[in-house]
């Protein structure tokens, strides 16, 4: 389907392209009537209003989205970082698009990277039921979430870390293993190590603990939690399916007098250079981010340039265990 123009906007509307292009600017005087036609005949077009493509004629704008839940999460920040200078080293600029997990704010976000004609977007929302995906004529690829069947998706191995940690952990004597993970969509990542750790501890006949934190944003609760869990529940080991969360349970057992690893032996998972900087004590399941982050933007260049260089939809690369001194 053709993209539609300005002046097809105006002929819907019965009035005229200035018009439009004032409601669309906010400029002058017009009234109430005037401006919700436009918008109504504009929504039913479909139509983006689109600076950014009047200089362009046709041409690549050299834009690329990157919409990812929060870059305050030194995951998200690193391979943002990572995935920039890739870019960047091919001749694109990045639009960083942190939508928080919020959904209407992640609607904003791609109406605008629609309305300016990027080229390709590279995301890893956490709202996979947003419509406006469906409408993005440029390429997507995704880190870790499954979009739809014509989506490439780059990941690394969740359920082989999910396993890594926990037979780990069987090997090193613990008896009573516990997982503290995030909200478990289908398919999510943390689902996949949850399943990853409960295919180990079916293995060895041994009894689950799954603490699931679905709201993670809470970290004063997130505490007190894990304090409960650390006093009552009276866990050897504990893997969490994320450094930051494995960083608060090495804070905690120590608060409660732990002796680590002889009381509590703890993994965690991500091995970002900043956590493993400031926390190398820390034992965790690391994903190769250097490998994501290259593979994200060669196959989002691929789809860009239409090449079909690459004939598979879903690429699975391996984490490897950091050993340290929380085992």
């Amino acid at each position: 389907m053709a993209n539609k123009k300005l002046t097809d906007v105006a002929a819907l509307a019965g009035v005229s392209p200035t018009t439009v292009s004032r409601v669309i600017n906010n400029y002058g005087y017009l009234s109430q009537k005037t401006i919700d036609k436009v918008h109504k005949a504009m929504e039913e077009l479909n139509y983006q209003p689109n600076s950014l493509a009047r200089s362009l004629q046709g041409k690549k704008s050299q834009f690329i989205g990157i919409i990812f839940p929060s870059v305050k999460n030194p995951f998200f920040g690193e391979l943002t970082e990572k995935i920039e200078k890739e870019l960047f080293k091919k001749g694109y600029k990045t639009i960083l698009c942190n939508c928080e997990k919020i959904p209407e704010k992640e609607i904003e976000y791609i109406k605008m990277l629609n309305a300016n004609q990027v080229d390709g977007i590279i995301t890893s929302s956490h709202n996979l039921d947003i419509e406006e995906y469906k409408k993005v004529i440029a390429p997507i690829v995704s880190f870790d979430r499954n979009y739809g069947a014509n989506i490439p998706i780059i990941s690394s191995d969740n359920f082989a870390g999910g396993e890594i940690a926990t037979r780990t952990l069987v090997h090193l004597g613990s008896k009573r293993i516990g997982i503290i993970t995030g909200s478990n969509d289908t398919d999510s990542p943390t689902n996949l190590r949850l399943k990853g750790y409960l295919s180990v501890i079916k293995e060895f006949d041994m009894e689950p603990y799954v603490y699931e934190f679905k709201d993670s944003s809470n970290q004063i609760m997130k505490e007190i939690e894990i304090e409960r869990i650390l006093k009552f529940e009276k866990i050897d080991a504990v893997f969490c399916t994320d450094d930051l969360t494995a960083i608060s349970v090495i804070k905690i057992a120590r608060k409660l007098n732990y002796n680590i690893p002889n009381d509590l032996k703890i993994i965690g998972y991500d091995g970002t250079e900043l956590i493993q900087k400031l926390y190398p004590e820390l034992s965790t399941i690391v994903q190769p981010l250097d490998d994501i982050a290259t593979l994200l933007v060669e196959i989002l260049l691929n789809e860009i340039n239409d090449e079909n260089t690459f004939e598979e939809n879903q690429y699975i690369l391996p984490v490897k265990l950091f050993q340290s001194e929380t085992i």
